[in-house]
């Protein structure tokens, strides 16, 4: 009896450094990823410009559209039929400051 308790010790005492080196790649991958997601922060602070994304006037032309809108005036450019859904208005109204030259950043593809 006394051998297959000394046997279960020595199986315990086997499995626990495994645990160990298990913990500490673990750890070290954590702190890896954690010193990756930093490093991208600040690149991106430091790329990020100061001032606005889009300009008032980029703006104003939203913010005409989106009334056309509410009234039942706006349509969309090739079917002509009317539009009705908010997203689309905005997107009208950015594609309009765009052509007219105002500040507004590329539509994501």
């Amino acid at each position: 009896m006394a051998t297959k308790k000394s046997a279960a010790k020595k199986s315990a005492s086997k499995k626990a450094p495994a645990k160990k080196a298990v913990k500490k790649t673990a750890k070290k991958a954590v702190k890896k990823a954690v010193k990756k997601a930093t490093k991208k922060a600040t690149k991106k602070a430091a790329k990020k410009s100061s001032g606005r994304r889009y300009s008032p006037a980029a703006g104003k032309s939203v913010e005409r559209e989106m009334k056309a809108m509410k009234k039942g005036q706006l349509k969309s450019g090739r079917s002509g039929r009317k539009v009705t859904n908010p997203k689309q208005a905005i997107a009208i109204g950015l594609s309009e400051a765009r052509k007219a030259g105002k500040k507004v950043p590329r539509p994501k593809k």
